[in-house]
């Protein structure tokens, strides 16, 4: 999704970030477990992670909120996040679809910067919470 430029004067309290879905693959944890470095057989060997009890592999916490930062950034612009804080709530495995979602919760200037309060939420196919957050965004003006 491209970059839309959202100027302070058009948000408003309550409206919703353009959701951002997709199915969390084994393909999708290798890569990030590549790019990240983080090789802990929990995410990567299914053996291992079946063997200390879990039914599977599952995705690293950080992959989903890179996504919900993905999601936040393509709504409110790269660039103007001041503030972004995240809590994993659950774990994501292979085949889960999760969509990723945000909303104003206040619409704010102060300290000459026009500022959007969010609340944040990564949640499954099945409506389970897997991330909760929020972030704040300093947004610019049309003026």
């Amino acid at each position: 999704m491209p970059e839309e430029k959202l100027f302070f004067e058009d948000a408003s309290e309550g409206d919703e970030a353009p959701e951002l879905s997709l199915e969390v693959t084994r393909t999708h944890i290798v890569k990030y477990a590549g790019a990240g470095g983080d090789f802990n057989p929990i995410h990567t060997d299914e053996a291992f992670a079946k063997a200390v009890g879990l039914p599977s592999v599952f995705a690293m916490g950080l992959m989903q909120g890179g996504y919900l930062a993905r999601m936040l950034t393509d709504w409110l612009g790269v660039g103007n996040l001041k503030r972004y804080k995240i809590r994993f709530t659950g774990q994501v495995w292979p085949g889960e679809t999760i969509t990723c979602r945000g909303r104003i919760t206040r619409r704010r200037s102060a300290d000459g910067e026009n500022l959007v309060d969010c609340e944040l939420a990564v949640v499954n196919q099945d409506g389970q919470s897997k991330i909760v957050g929020e972030a704040t965004a300093v947004l610019p003006s049309r003026g």
